[in-house]
């Protein structure tokens, strides 16, 4: 089996990087496409075999060191009983917002193996057709981001209907993110039980809130969903993008085994976080940077390497990649990592000491 990914989530030395990355199983590639056209994309998420199938694609095409499981965040909210729908060129809407106690009650909380069992099934199937390969992950969205989503009713900018009720109905948002802590929680530790070797917290929309707010609304939350994840066993990885400046933060409270970095942090002061909190690091490559030309993506992420390269440390993406990104450009990526010798680097290069 190739496990460098596992071993690099436990810090332990490897020849090289794992590499994969966020949205791997998506519309840059054509075989994905393929099914696509057969399928919406709730019906893919809602039917096993499809998930199954979409998730190995990466793995068979590119060769990536880890699967994982193809599904959206936005499943929770769904199976707690809201209307959720996703529109080609719209994005996800829910025609039921939740904005109120009264709303609030109508939802349930869920039992995995009955509301997302499909999701379950899908983690069992692709865990028998990886047959060893490579690890799978599970993943779920991070509360607050669920709550943007919840109550928003789509995508946004602004977050005013979210961040409006963080200031004027306190009490409601503390109700609807700790329902969403709780069930988050659940979801993660029944993935690992079908199949998931790791498990990552999507908190996509971190970046929309300031230090007060975020200490308050966010990372109590993700914190609580992270540390019941953990008791399942396998290892937790927390991403957070447009919150860099709370990596040490977030490694405290969440007691996860790897913080997800985004392209706007800086790969020393990353180090000196890990370091501090023995944690491993997952990035952060500009997602945009694959547009450049191979020749430039090899170059770039070289340079990804040498800063972030040590034990404890797997090569991604600083979010998920685009949907126009050139397979070969993809592949370019994939292969740099894999071209990387680490213990040859460790021997060229002196030791120095990441800041604090």
């Amino acid at each position: 089996m190739n496990d460098r990914f596992l071993r690099a989530l436990r810090r332990e030395p490897v020849d090289r990087p794992p590499v994969w990355m966020m949205r791997q199983a998506g519309r840059y590639l054509p075989e994905y496409r393929a099914v696509r056209r057969r399928s919406d994309f709730l019906t893919m998420c809602r039917t096993p075999e499809l998930a199954a199938e979409v998730t190995l694609q990466p793995v068979d095409i590119l060769g990536v060191d880890a699967a994982i499981i193809f599904s959206d965040i936005l499943v929770i909210p769904a199976a707690m009983g809201m209307d959720l729908s996703v529109d080609e060129g719209v994005g996800p809407q829910f025609s039921d917002p939740v904005r109120s106690m009264a709303d609030l009650a109508r939802l349930r909380d869920v039992e995995p193996e009955e509301g997302l069992r499909y999701h379950l099934d899908a983690l069992r199937l692709t865990r028998r057709a990886l047959n060893g390969r490579v690890p799978l992950i599970g993943f779920a969205g991070a509360p607050w981001t669920l709550f943007a989503y919840m109550t928003e009713g789509r995508g946004t900018k602004s977050f005013a209907i979210a961040k409006r009720a963080l200031f004027a109905e306190p009490a409601f948002a503390h109700a609807l993110l700790g329902r969403l802590a709780d069930n988050v929680g659940r979801f993660l530790v029944a993935q690992a039980a079908a199949g998931a070797q790791a498990l990552q917290i999507f908190d996509s929309w971190s970046g929309s809130l300031g230090p007060r707010e975020y200490r308050e609304f966010a990372l109590p939350y993700l914190a609580r969903a992270a540390r019941i994840a953990k008791t399942s066993g396998v290892p937790v990885i927390c991403f957070a993008p447009g919150a860099g400046w709370a990596l040490s933060e977030i490694a405290d409270a969440t007691g996860c085994d790897a913080l997800g970095v985004d392209w706007h942090t800086d790969a020393a002061w990353a180090r000196g976080v890990a370091d501090g909190a023995g944690t491993a690091l997952q990035g952060n490559l500009d997602p945009t940077t694959l547009y450049a030309a191979p020749a430039v993506i090899r170059e770039r992420t070289q340079a990804m390497l040498g800063a972030f390269d040590r034990p404890g440390y797997i090569a991604n993406l600083g979010h998920g990649i685009l949907p126009d990104i050139p397979v070969d450009h993809a592949r370019a990526f994939v292969d740099a990592v894999q071209a990387w010798d680490s213990r040859a680097e460790s021997a060229r290069a002196p030791a120095t000491e990441a800041p604090r």
